[in-house]
């Protein structure tokens, strides 16, 4: 069972008739609503399941500038940015907090790595530097792992998934969003090659643009559309404990664990090292696509063949619109977490900060990332369909990415000029012979 969020009711009543309509309700999906709305474009996000259910309610609720792919880095600028004022923008909790983040260096080889991710951010005068061991005590004080120093970002900060997506659906409602939850959209009408509207179980509704921002559901809708959305699921496993005094606050990784402070004063432990990677169907249709992102990822993944297989083998592919489509056979992907990894990566963290062997597990979940072949977002228009947009494909980045993928994505549907030159997530890069790949992120 998933982590509690913040519920969002439902509006009683469907639009015949809107300017664009939003398909999922996680992070990405609200704040484009939110956007939208602030520009003053008629917009209605409807949501399958209930808001932030899948991902963006299970991640780790980092808002992180450090280590990202040197192409997502002018995004998520703005998406820290936009985070600063989020409380205040929302008039609600968001969990959001400026207490800076560390990536801790045990070998000489952890160091170098992160010396060379901090060539990127020089180029963008982030305030990312190498700190050294006596700073670290400083920050995380208690520690018993010897390192050698650290990438440190002191504007760097946490938020909380289960409050966040909900708190930012509310604010684009009282803009005058329409938000719709347990209302799948079964696919996109378009006439004269063009998008028209949309099908869903609630009935027809007629719009001038689409944004799919489906999550790790994103490949499927596409394909009963005929987009080929080149797209995979990860398993990602996460536990919180309860209230936990003396530990520190800053939020940090290690090559075991990653760990941040709650609001509630427990701790939310992971281990980014060890995600799971079921063999389904599509893994062998996109074997070539995902190879280089494969050979890079080796160590962190581990690969699983299981039931899943079986249960996408007999989803269908494709369906008509008059009847019920598999995205109303399953409302919410609920897997389960692997219980081992969680517990490998507090015994990690509790070598390295004793305080943590005192740590009582409240609830584990686990949650299915979308991840593209390059490990970049896809945001932006399908050529082939005007008036179609996706905003998916995260890769474990989009929590912290979202409120600025959002905004451009408004831009983006609007025709206004772009918060960032969104060239670098366009869909076609994987057809246009760009060849992308995976680039140094920490």
């Amino acid at each position: 069972m998933g982590p509690v969020v913040d519920q969002v009711r439902s509006d009683a009543q469907a639009p015949a008739h809107t300017g664009v309509v939003v398909i999922g309700g996680g992070i990405i999906g609200v704040s484009t609503a939110f956007f939208l709305a602030q520009k003053g474009v008629p917009v209605v996000l409807c949501e399958k399941g209930h808001i932030a259910g899948e991902q963006s309610s299970r991640n780790w609720g980092w808002c992180r500038k450090m280590g990202r792919d040197p192409r997502e880095i002018p995004l998520v600028i703005e998406s820290l940015r936009l985070w600063a004022d989020m409380n205040k923008v929302t008039g609600a909790e968001t969990g959001f907090r400026q207490t800076g983040l560390l990536f801790l260096c045990e070998t000489d080889k952890d160091v170098a790595a992160n010396e060379a991710w901090l060539e990127h951010a020089r180029a963008h005068q982030l305030d990312t530097r190498m700190i050294t061991a006596a700073e670290v005590e400083s920050l995380a004080p208690g520690g018993a792992m010897p390192v050698k120093s650290a990438l440190y970002t002191p504007s760097d900060g946490r938020a909380e998934p289960q409050k966040a997506a909900p708190a930012i659906a509310e604010a684009a409602r009282r803009m005058g969003a329409v938000i719709l939850t347990g209302c799948a959209v079964r696919g996109v009408e378009t006439a004269g090659g063009k998008v028209v509207g949309v099908v869903t179980e609630k009935g027809r509704i007629a719009c001038d643009a689409v944004v799919l921002a489906g999550g790790a559901w994103s490949r499927l809708f596409c394909g009963n559309l005929g987009v080929r959305l080149p797209q995979l699921k990860v398993r990602s496993s996460v536990m919180r404990t309860e209230p936990l005094d003396g530990a520190p606050e800053v939020a940090m990784m290690g090559h075991a664990f990653g760990v941040r402070k709650r609001l509630d004063g427990g701790y939310t432990i992971a281990n980014r090292e060890a995600n799971i990677a079921e063999l389904v169907p599509d893994s062998f249709r996109l074997f070539f696509d995902f190879l280089p992102a494969l050979l890079a990822e080796w160590r962190t993944l581990r690969l699983r063949l299981g039931s899943r297989f079986l249960a996408e083998w007999n989803t269908p592919g494709k369906w008509p619109l008059d009847r019920p489509s598999p995205f109303e056979a399953m409302r919410v992907l609920d897997p389960e977490p692997a219980k081992s990894i969680n517990t490998a990566a507090l015994a990690a963290l509790a070598r390295a900060f004793p305080v943590f062997s005192q740590a009582r597990i409240a609830q584990q979940w686990a949650g299915m990332i979308d991840v593209t072949p390059d490990v970049v977002p896809v945001i932006g228009p399908v050529e082939t369909v005007p008036g179609f947009f996706i905003a998916t494909g995260f890769s474990g980045h989009g929590f912290g990415i979202g409120p600025g993928a959002g905004r451009l994505m408004a831009d983006l549907v609007t025709g206004d000029a772009p918060v960032v030159d969104p060239a670098a997530f366009r869909l076609s890069r994987f057809t246009d012979g760009s060849r992308p790949r995976p680039t140094s992120a920490v």
